[in-house]
């Protein structure tokens, strides 16, 4: 049996996406740069390659025997160019299915660096199957949830927008999907939401029910977001100048869209943010 490529194996979505494809009886090859991170979150249930897009020379280890891959682009290349070495090392491998994971209304807006990568792979002639997910649900739980903890705050410059969050499980379901049925889904793309757009007074509101505190949106402005959370918090620039741009175009009304795919590909409902807040209320406490 052939198997299929997982990148960003640790991450928050890849581990779904292997968790699912395992539940379905495929062999997965799960790729990163540390390999006993990856054993100890796998155990023997995967294969398992050193793999860095940035270095030509762990290509071939991780794409021996896998006729599927699973892309995703790592916080820290910011640049679409990074991948295209990669993606260009994919087509004499006869490739089934490159599953890439975009983000919502990429296809319409050339500023984030997902709509080159798309452009680039369709462009390869690689067979494609393309998610655009809303923002994560893990988001809040994960990278906002300092402020949440330390200062009852939901610290992020979204202004009066709305949000259609997505949990990361149900993306990796939805991607499990496509790796499964290539031909099905061959050169498709998947914009996969929640079930509702919320906006961050509405997402404070559930957490304030959820946690038993009163949580607050600071709706802090651009800069003083990205001041605190380069010099408060340490982050690295590059990584918070993606995170403004993706709020800048959360204000635009691109990420309020509820869609039915999700329900169309599965056959399941999406988890509500507020089952979610509640199923991992100790990120919050």
């Amino acid at each position: 049996m052939m198997k299929i490529l997982v990148t960003g194996a640790s991450g928050n979505v890849g581990r779904f996406v292997i968790e699912e494809l395992l539940k379905k009886g495929e062999q997965v090859v799960a790729a990163g740069t540390n390999i006993q991170k990856l054993r100890d979150i796998f155990k023997d249930r995967v294969d398992t390659a050193y793999f860095d897009f940035t270095n030509k020379d762990t290509y071939n280890e991780a794409l021996e025997n896998v006729d599927r891959v699973f892309l995703m682009r790592p916080p820290h290349l910011g640049k679409p160019e990074d991948l295209y070495p990669f993606i260009d090392a994919l087509k004499p491998q006869n490739i089934k299915l490159v599953s890439f994971l975009s983000l919502m209304g990429v296809e319409n807006n050339p500023i984030p660096p997902h709509h080159k990568i798309e452009k680039y792979i369709e462009a390869s002639g690689i067979p494609y199957a393309h998610i655009r997910p809303g923002f994560f649900m893990q988001n809040v739980s994960g990278i906002h949830s300092v402020e949440i903890r330390e200062k009852n705050q939901v610290f992020v410059p979204a202004g009066n927008s709305k949000t259609s969050f997505i949990d990361a499980a149900d993306i990796g379901l939805s991607t499990a999907t496509l790796l499964h049925e290539p031909d099905k889904y061959r050169n498709t793309a998947y914009t996969i939401t929640g079930p509702e757009a919320l906006d961050y007074y509405q997402v404070a509101e559930i957490l304030s029910q959820v946690t038993g505190r009163q949580i607050t949106y600071a709706k802090p402005g651009y800069l003083k977001y990205r001041r605190y959370y380069i010099k408060t918090r340490g982050l690295e620039k590059g990584y918070v100048n993606v995170t403004v741009a993706l709020y800048f175009m959360t204000r635009m009304g691109t990420a309020k869209k509820v869609t039915d795919d999700f329900v169309n590909l599965t056959g399941r409902y999406p988890r509500s943010f507020e089952d979610f807040a509640r199923v991992n209320i100790d990120c919050f406490i």
